[in-house]
């Protein structure tokens, strides 16, 4: 079979982020778009990777850690889903909704990659 590609969009997640004085000091509402590819061997849920696991790794990442650049969030967040050995890439959007009102703009985001 060949490898596929999970999308988890909109996972939202709270961290203490931020490079502005003040900003680490309350946690940020940040919203995640992940996808993975993995390659299952079969029709079980151990053939792959649980969706579950994908989204605690990274509200994990995002409530653990604390960055001042959203870019090394994005990072930070593919290092965490790649740790399983089933996932073979991964892509993270991380979406910063503060930033992105007090810019006066739709959306500010940085997405990373493990390519």
């Amino acid at each position: 079979m060949a490898p596929v590609r999970i999308r988890l969009t909109g996972i939202r997640a709270a961290g203490h982020h931020g490079a502005n004085p003040g900003e680490q000091d309350q946690p940020q509402e940040f919203e995640v778009d992940l996808e993975v590819v993995v390659d299952p061997g079969g029709d079980h849920l151990d053939d792959t990777t649980d969706y579950r696991e994908l989204k605690a790794a990274v509200l994990q990442a995002i409530a653990e850690e604390s960055h001042q650049l959203l870019e090394t969030i994005a990072r930070s967040v593919v290092a965490a889903v790649t740790r399983d050995a089933r996932v073979l890439e991964a892509r993270a959007v991380v979406h910063k909704p503060r930033a992105a009102g007090s810019l006066g703009v739709a959306d500010v985001s940085v997405e990373a990659t493990s390519e």
